[in-house]
């Protein structure tokens, strides 16, 4: 296992790389060309520049969070081949800079929802909050101005001003993408790149749709235990997986995150692991790690990842803001910092627990 930190680069992070070599344990980051537009071919020199970056603080680049997906892809309208083809150009430079890992998502329109960037706890912490009461009264097309308003200046993950202010026409883009259609649409991309990820040994990991369940009457896909193997076998590869993000599949109550872990063994290329307080259907907070302060077991998920024989990339995700930090809701070093920590506690208590128990047995 090979602990991260998601890192968005210099100019767009308030977090540096010193910072981040300095919390125990952690091995490196998973970064990404920030100012790079969906559909754009990525530059080998800026890749090659953003990964000496990197290696020169002391870090590797373990990966790549996300190599975003055009619009005309996921919708597949008539120049989507023309954006895959950019998109193999990109993954063929990022392969042959040595980089192997790619999270990327298949969500309509919105990369991710949160009614809240800054609901305030009972110690005086922020986090991110979802209600889909509140979620209800807004109009998708007002959801820049919700966002934008408590981002701390920042300019958030799926939340580009350029596209969102395109917003009415991607919508248009996907009223007749039903979920079968996106499925088909998921498909035709992924054998499209397939043949250059093997060449080039990319693993390709999807995220889970966050929340778990259709916003602003979007379809989505990649929403439970179910739907992520239907991913992993509709497309036989060595290089078709799954970033398991506990956060995600958790804003539905009723999945047994270590279940959809053991379910998907050998087929998990990247964790992001946090936890959430869920309230009720459709409402629930983010949490610090620590598994009392929410409501997943989380000794319970790293023993899974552990069961599975999971060796791959993970990183804690999202933070509480903390300590008076300002920074990209989510993404400050402090809470995130506590949470690499506590997760390589976790590790190492279940990886010595089980060498004990296999001398016990001899």
């Amino acid at each position: 296992m090979d602990m991260t930190l998601r890192w968005f680069g210099t100019g767009y992070d308030s977090v540096t790389l010193e910072q981040i070599r300095q919390i125990p344990g952690v091995k490196g980051v998973i970064s990404t060309l920030y100012d790079s537009k969906p559909g754009e071919v990525w530059e080998v020199e800026k890749i090659r520049a953003l990964k000496k970056e990197v290696e020169d603080a002391g870090l590797a680049l373990m990966g790549i969070e996300s190599v975003n997906i055009h619009d005309a892809i996921k919708a597949a309208t008539p120049e989507r081949d023309q954006y895959i083809d950019n998109y193999i150009q990109t993954l063929i430079n990022l392969g042959e800079e040595g980089i192997h890992l790619v999270c990327y998502n298949f969500m309509p329109v919105f990369d991710w929802t949160r009614s809240d960037l800054a609901k305030e706890r009972a110690d005086g912490s922020t986090v991110l909050s979802y209600d889909q009461e509140l979620i209800d009264t807004i109009d998708p097309g007002n959801m820049m101005e919700s966002i934008d308003e408590k981002a701390n200046g920042f300019i958030l993950p799926g939340w580009e001003p350029d596209r969102m202010a395109k917003i009415k026409e991607l919508f248009q883009m996907y009223q007749d993408v039903n979920e079968e259609v996106l499925f088909e649409n998921l498909k035709y991309f992924l054998e499209r790149i397939m043949p250059t990820c093997e060449k080039y040994d990319i693993k390709m990991a999807i995220h889970p749709d966050d929340p778990a369940w259709s916003v602003f009457g979007l379809s989505r896909i990649m929403t439970s235990k179910e739907k992520l193997l239907r991913l992993v076998n509709m497309v036989d590869s060595p290089c078709n997986g799954v970033t398991l993000c506990t956060g995600s599949l958790a804003s539905n109550p009723e999945h047994d995150i270590p279940d959809i872990i053991r379910s998907l063994k050998g087929k998990i290329f990247f964790a992001h692991v946090r936890n959430v307080i869920h309230h009720e259907a459709g409402k629930f907070d983010e949490a610090a790690h620590l598994s009392s302060d929410g409501s997943l077991d989380m000794f319970e998920i790293m023993k899974a990842l552990y069961d599975i024989g999971f060796d791959g990339v993970i990183r804690p995700d999202h933070g509480r803001a903390i300590w008076g930090e300002v920074a990209m809701p989510g993404y400050g070093l402090y809470d995130r910092a506590l949470g690499a920590a506590y997760l390589n506690g976790l590790w190492e208590s279940i990886v010595k627990m089980s060498k004990s128990c296999i001398q016990t047995e001899l």
